[in-house]
């Protein structure tokens, strides 16, 4: 009786770890991913959720923030706050999302403006900040919610000093539900945004409700800020000075727009023109700052009249969780603790579309320059890495909130500000001056922001610095890993080319790799006698001319189109553009031999100079040592021997 084999445990955990491939990576596949359908996507604003948990979780923590930067000018300065939203932020990734359709967000749009290796370190730099604003949404969220399940009545005794295992605990139980399945938890965040923006409802109306029944507490207020800052004007330039400090408030925008690829749009879009998609992401960025904006003035308003100064302060009962002292003081202990769950439950799945973020951004952008491993196209094995960050971060900062505030506020500005600076450049190429000068104002309103923000709490750099170090060093260190894989995508032959191949394919097919230079009749007849000499070939063969032309060393991988000439009425030439020019004579040979059956043969000459030199020229500009080179990317590439394309060096 036959007996099925079953595949060993370890081959199964690896098919399911590279399961599916990123549903946003693989509209950009490159030539080792599988093909998956394109999921059809969810109306805008349940995608809307999915980045709201992160935007509205903020305001679990942001009112305390601006009670403490601002103290009794908390409600100015977040008017400021909002102003600066819907007439800096929204206008600008409404743009953003016009111009990048498919999620890359503002660090694509910068990285048209540079080519060669100082745009893919420009880029390199940006993700490094993508990745502290996103690592730390994860983190900083998971420790506040951390915070408001220790500091809640019931909880304080049994849960007193378990902080960091609470918070490390919700930041595993997030990278599970990526592990899981990612979409479908877009009805979970419908759920959870739902429940949380009810619950603050009833919290704002309830405080709302208080302040005007206690007419005093308004004069009190009025009084106490005229007596400390004098008059309005004095009012508005305090709350223009610590604006940078609620900088948190901003943060959601740059997710709303790497989320972009889940929404829907229209049965009619089409990849190269999403109108639909485009229309309703803009929906999506304004509903949701109107809706934070409303949430934002009203919260700060009764936060700062409602609660004691001193309860704001580190130790106090509403440090970090104003909203849920007031639905505790007000409300009574049994609806603070609902809200308590709520708040624990969204400032926990905010890492969520933070997550969403990261696993759109990194697989976009690090395996397309060849800076990331295969596997980090597929969503599991990243969102395991992501995690064990996540862990790291944790730890470092002790499940800190106020320790975690710089680094996030230093991601969110500069993202927010390169956006800004990719629009305003968008706007001058489309001849906009109007919208130029808008945003150019907006861009310096940001820099300002990000520059007052660093220097008060330069640790957000110094995070960003060691995220952007290690983005640095791990991608050269795969790229230098990756350097003998063959890179090309596809080959395609103009007519004239497989003219030249079939010719060849009923002899003894063989080509000559030349560095052109004056093209002249001498240069090809010399090249060819010298092939011939050093490889003691009869006189009366014939060879097809191989020039390759590097394009943009820093790219790889790419498609590869060859084109067929002949010079002096006597020589038959292919010409090529690529990144690399081994990579590119490798994938011509084995596309010739497939496409011919028979094994072609190519001829080099040396390479002068110091082998290690020559490697290095190769690693940073495609051009080195040609002939070895080429000959390893047909080794990797096709290990059989008997059908491997022969390399021949005099």
């Amino acid at each position: 009786m036959a007996t099925t084999e079953r595949p060993p445990s370890t081959g199964r955990l690896r098919a399911w770890m590279l399961e599916g491939l990123s549903d946003l990576a693989k509209q950009h596949p490159g030539p080792h991913a599988e093909p998956e359908p394109a999921h059809k996507g969810q109306r805008w604003w349940r995608v809307m959720c999915l980045t709201g948990v992160d935007y509205f979780s903020t305001l679990g923590y942001q009112p305390g923030i601006a009670a403490l930067a601002a103290g009794l000018l908390s409600p100015v300065a977040t008017i400021v706050l909002v102003v600066v939203t819907l007439a800096g932020a929204l206008p600008v990734y409404r743009r953003v999302a016009e111009e990048s359709p498919r999620g890359e967000g503002s660090i694509a749009m910068l990285e048209r403006l540079l080519s060669f290796w100082k745009g893919k370190l420009f880029v390199l730099t940006l993700l490094g900040f993508a990745a502290t604003d996103f690592l730390i949404t994860i983190t900083l969220s998971a420790a506040d919610a951390s915070t408001h399940l220790v500091e809640n009545p019931h909880l304080t005794e049994a849960l007193q000093g378990k902080q960091m295992l609470i918070t490390l605990f919700l930041v595993a139980l997030l990278g599970a539900v990526f592990l899981k399945g990612f979409l479908e938890a877009i009805g979970v965040a419908v759920a959870l945004v739902g429940i949380y923006l009810l619950l603050n409802v009833v919290v704002v109306i309830t405080g709302l409700w208080h302040v005007v029944t206690a007419g005093h507490v308004i004069t009190d207020w009025s009084g106490a800020l005229t007596t400390e800052h004098g008059n309005v004007f004095v009012m508005i330039g305090v709350a223009l000075i610590v604006f940078p400090k609620l900088a948190l408030g901003l943060s959601g925008f740059e997710t709303g727009v790497a989320v972009m690829p889940h929404v829907q749009g229209d049965p009619g879009d089409t990849d190269e023109r999403p109108a639909g998609r485009i229309r309703d992401t803009k929906k999506l960025l304004t509903t949701a700052a109107l809706v934070m904006s409303c949430f934002l003035i009203t919260t700060s308003f009764i936060t700062t009249l409602l609660i004691p100064e001193r309860e704001f302060k580190p130790g106090g009962e509403a440090n970090g969780r104003a909203l849920a002292y007031l639905a505790h003081e007000y409300l009574g202990n049994a609806f603070g603790t609902v809200y308590d769950v709520s708040t624990i439950a969204i400032l926990w799945f905010a890492g969520a579309s933070a997550m969403a973020g990261l696993l759109n951004l990194m697989p976009r952008y690090l395996p397309r320059y060849g800076m990331a491993p295969h596997w980090a196209r597929a969503v599991r094995p990243m969102v395991i890495v992501f995690t064990l960050v996540a862990f790291l971060v944790t730890w470092i900062f002790d499940a800190n909130v106020d320790k975690q505030g710089g680094a996030y506020a230093t991601g969110v500005l500069v993202l927010i500000s390169s956006a800004a600076i990719a629009v305003t450049i968008a706007a001058r190429k489309a001849g906009q001056r109007g919208w130029t000068l808008a945003f150019g104002a907006i861009s310096a309103v940001f820099l300002y922001t990000t520059v007052v923000n660093v220097i008060e709490r330069p640790d957000g750099v110094k995070i960003g610095a060691c995220f952007i170090v290690g983005i640095m060093l791990i991608s050269l260190l795969s790229r230098l890993a990756r350097a003998f894989e063959l890179r090309v995508t596809h080959v395609t032959l103009d007519p004239m080319a497989e003219r030249f191949v079939r010719d060849m394919a009923h002899r003894r097919i063989r080509f000559i790799a030349n560095k052109p230079g004056r093209r002249d009749k001498a240069e090809y007849r010399d090249k060819a006698e010298q092939i011939k000499a050093d490889n003691d070939i009869p006189a009366q063969e014939d060879f097809v001319f191989v020039e390759v032309t590097v394009t943009d060393p820093s790219e790889f991988e790419a498609g590869l189109t060859v084109r067929g000439e002949v010079l002096h009425e006597r020589y038959r030439v292919l010409t090529l553009e690529s990144a690399s020019i081994p990579n590119a004579l490798a994938a011509l040979l084995l596309h010739v031999r497939d496409a011919t059956g028979r094994t072609p043969h190519i001829y080099f000459e040396w390479t002068e100079g110091n082998p290690f030199a020559n490697f290095l020229r190769f690693f940073l500009f495609g051009q080195g040592e040609v002939a070895p080179v080429t000959r390893e990317v047909l080794r990797e590439a096709e290990p059989d021997r008997e059908r491997r394309p022969r390399v021949h060096t005099g």
